[in-house]
Parts: structure tokens; sequence; C-alpha cells
């Protein structure tokens, strides 16, 4: 509690405050914020929208949203997967609070500016011995006063006031104030940045998950394949037409296809919980995937119209150019701290004894702050703010440069990866053709089964080829969109989804 007549803190310091919001904007856990050239052409709007609460949604001890498993299997399509990776993705939620983070920040900054106006109130008792303070009342009789004062002394008073500072000339507060506004700018990016990379995460997963789903199909179809030959391979050995040679190999034919069945299998459910956990579902919730592999032919914009688009929609080139914003009004702000600040304060109120009359009572003051010798701290903070400027500038030509040459690999993958599409569909006919002919050469005893094992292991190459090339195919499409900037809104368009 501070005595009645002291004077209020007219102007604190917020460089320290900004700091710390550029820290929090600026600099995330590295596994969130670090986006390499060489990240974002391999893996890869608004604020993150409030979502529909999912039926198996609840709330933690905490209050932040969590989702259980279900007793059922969940079905789940693409756009379901996105939208709840976009919900409750670790990264994403880390993202949201920085940005709640930093906007906490800037009102602590920005009030810096604005007037601070307080009411106190207080009452004390206190109990003083004159004698100890070296007034002895006995030297009143000598007067002949007529009036005797006691030696302790009980006091009881009573004060009530309002206190007020307001600066009124401080560009440094002003420049760091704006410098704020730029980091909530850098922390909105952030946000935005984290939605496109879960959408290319999750997206891409998801993708995988159906090419291991058509994979399993696949094998499937072939193991009932390699079960019939095995079966008239047998049939015609007992009926003594057959060599044991063709029984053998027929069996060993359609165990292989059973271990190429049981490893898709595998890799399918160790991909649905890498894709759950994706979407912050727990790693025990089965999924239904209820999309097909999409494919859709994707006429790419020319090269320098979609350089040009990322420019404007890339949120981590926007991202560095409001960092360059942010130094810029930081070395404005300390070049400013040169020139003298001016500010108003005081109080006004009344103080009496507790029991007795009140007066008013007021302290109107006016502060004038002229730096005189700290010329080698302004220095080196301007060397610093300088260095801090000339460094962002740097990554911003640096990731102008990647950007370019992201957009210009995943425009040539998507381009090879449709042409391995079309001839892998081909070899796909061409080997269900063979297939077909192979089999009646063996029904029919031409031949023996070898030349139908030999068709069934390039149809079961070439349909792989087929999976994992529209697999790929998919994949780069998607990887165009994140170098464009547009992954998180426009993936459902380069993916030939409605």
């Amino acid at each position: 509690m501070t005595h009645p007549g002291s004077p209020p803190q007219l102007i604190p310091n917020s460089r320290w405050a900004l700091a710390a919001i550029v820290c929090v904007a600026a600099c995330l856990p590295a596994q969130l914020c670090a986006q390499s050239s060489q990240d974002l052409p391999q893996a890869p709007a608004p604020n993150a929208s409030v979502l529909p609460r999912a039926a198996n949604m609840r709330f933690g001890p905490n209050g932040l949203p969590v989702q259980v498993a279900t007793p059922t299997a969940l079905p789940l399509s693409i756009d379901d997967a996105i939208q709840r990776g976009m919900q409750f993705n670790l990264q994403q939620v880390l993202y949201q609070q920085n940005e709640r983070a930093v906007r906490g920040e800037i009102l602590t900054v920005g009030n810096n500016l604005l007037p601070t106006l307080s009411a106190q109130f207080q009452t004390n008792t206190e109990e003083l011995n004159l004698a100890a303070m070296g007034f002895k009342p006995s030297s009143l009789a000598a007067l002949g006063l007529g009036v005797t004062i006691p030696e302790i002394v009980k006091v009881n008073t009573t004060s009530a006031q309002i206190n007020l500072s307001q600066a009124l000339f401080n560009l440094p507060a002003y420049e760091f104030y704006r410098a704020a506004q730029k980091a909530e700018l850098v922390a909105q990016l952030n946000t935005k940045l984290g939605r496109g990379n879960v959408a290319l995460s999750v997206g891409t997963k998801y993708l995988q998950c159906l090419a291991d789903a058509a994979q399993i199909t696949n094998a499937i179809a072939l193991e009932q394949s390699d079960a019939v030959a095995f079966r008239q391979a047998t049939l015609l050995h007992d009926a003594g037409v057959g060599i044991n040679l063709d029984v053998l190999r027929a069996r060993v034919q359609l165990q292989t296809q059973q271990q190429v069945r049981i490893s898709a299998e595998n890799t399918l459910a160790k991909d649905k919980i890498a894709l759950a956990r994706l979407i912050g579902l727990p790693a025990d919730q089965d999924l239904t995937l209820i999309d097909t592999v999409p494919f859709a032919e994707f006429e790419t914009m020319a090269q320098p119209e979609a350089l040009q688009l990322a420019f404007t929609r890339r949120k981590d080139y926007l991202a560095l150019e409001a960092q360059v914003d942010v130094a810029r009004h930081t070395a404005k702000a300390v070049r400013y701290q040169r020139l003298p600040t001016l500010a108003l304060g005081g109080y006004y109120g009344v103080l009496g004894e507790t029991t007795g009359l009140y007066h008013g009572d007021f302290v109107a003051q006016g502060k004038l702050q002229i730096p005189i010798f700290q010329e080698a701290s302004l220095r080196g903070e301007s060397q610093v703010a300088t260095a801090q400027i000339q460094r962002v500038q740097s990554q911003l030509a640096s990731l102008k440069i990647d950007i370019d040459q992201q957009i210009r690999a995943n425009m040539l993958d998507v381009q090879s990866s449709s042409d391995l599409v079309k001839v892998a569909r081909s070899n796909v006919d061409l080997s269900l053709q063979e297939l077909s002919d192979a089999s009646d050469r063996f029904k029919s005893g031409i031949t023996d089964d070898l030349p139908l094992v030999q068709a069934q292991a390039t149809l079961a190459s070439a349909q792989n080829r087929l999976v994992q090339s529209e697999f790929q195919y998919n994949q780069s499409k998607l990887a165009l969109a994140r170098s464009i900037g547009v992954v998180e809104t426009q993936y459902k368009a380069y993916l030939g989804r409605p």
C-alpha cells in the first residue's frame, strides 16, 4: 500500500514486453516453426474456425477439448479428417495458444499509451512516542499556554484518492506498440501456416491409407486366383494327368501371396493409427475410410502465375514480411529513445482523522525526461535492431527463391506422376490379358502352371505400381497446392473432388 503523498509511476518501460511478444510470435518450438527449403517440397485464410462439436469430443479438467475412442469404427472422410486435424492436431493447438499469448502481451504494451486510472482507499492507526522522537511536552509549560500534550500520542488517519498517469509524448512507446501489432500478425500467419501443414500431412496420410486398402484388395484378389490355380493343379495331379512340381509351385505361389496380404493388412493398420494421432484421436480408435482413391487429371497453371499467387498466399512468406516490419518499428523505437519524453500524473483525494474532519489532498506533476549519457547503450541496441532487419530480409530473399524452386519441382512431379499413372494403367490391362491367356492354356493342358504363376506375378507388380502411381500423383498435387499456399482451402480442387 503506497503512501498517499507518493507520486505515481508515470510510464513503465515497454521494451521488455515487446521482446516477449517477438519471442512468442516468431520463436516457436523448432518442430512447429522450422520450415526449411528441404521440408516444404516433400511435406507441403482466415483464423481457425470454430468447428462443430464432434460426437466423441469431451472436455478435460483444464477445459481443453479432447476426443475419446468410440466402441465402433468411426466413419471418416478426407474432409472430416482434415477438419478434425485443424481442430485437434497438437501443432495447430499450440499455434492457436501462441496467438492468444501474443494478443495478451500486446494489451500490456498498448497500456503504455493509455491513461492509467486507479482508486485507492487507506486507513492508518499509529502510536507515536514523542519523547523518543526528541519532543518534550513539559517544555510547553514554560510558555504558559496551559496546553498539556501526552508523551504517547495515538493518530488515526483515513484517505481516499484517485491516481492518474498519462504519457503525453513518448515516440519509443508508440513504435513499440506498432511493432507489437505486427508481431500479432506474425502469430496469426503462423496459425494459418499450421492449418496448411495439417491439411497436407492429414490429406497425405489419408491417401496413404487408401493406397494400403487398394493393395489389400489386389492381394486378396490374387490370393483367390492362386487358390483356384492350386486347386486345379491338385485335381490334375490326383487325376494322374499333372505332375507334383505343378502342385508345389502353385502352393508356393499361394503362400507367397498370403504373405503379401498379411503384410499389406499390417501396413494399413499402422497407417490408420498414425492418421488417428494426426487428427487427435486415441490410438485405439478404429477408423472406416469412406472415401475412395480420388483421381482426376489436373491442369496446372503457368509457373509465373503460380509464383505470383504464392507470394500473396504463402503464410510463411507473409509472416517474414511482417517480421521485417516488426524489426523496422523496433529500430525506430530504439532511435527515438534519444528524444525526450513527457508525461503527466498526479492524484486527488481527501485526507483527515478517521473520526474528524477531512480536507482535499492532491498532487499534480509533469515529468520531462531527457536522456543525456546513454549513447553506448543506444548504439548497441541500434546495431542489434539493424542486424535483425538484415537477418529477416536475408531469410525473405532466400524463401522467395525457395518458393520458385518448390513450385517448379512440384509441377514436374505432377506432370511425371500423371504420365506414370497412364503407363501403369496400360500395364495392368496388358497383365490382365496375359494372365487370362496363361490361365486358358493351363486349363486346356497345353502348358504347365509356370507361365500362369509368372503372369500372376507380373499382374501383382503392375497393380502395385498403379496404386503407388496414383498415390504419388495425388500427393504431388497436394504438395503443389502447399507450395502455392492454398492447400487448406483448395485441396478438393487439386484432388478432383466435388
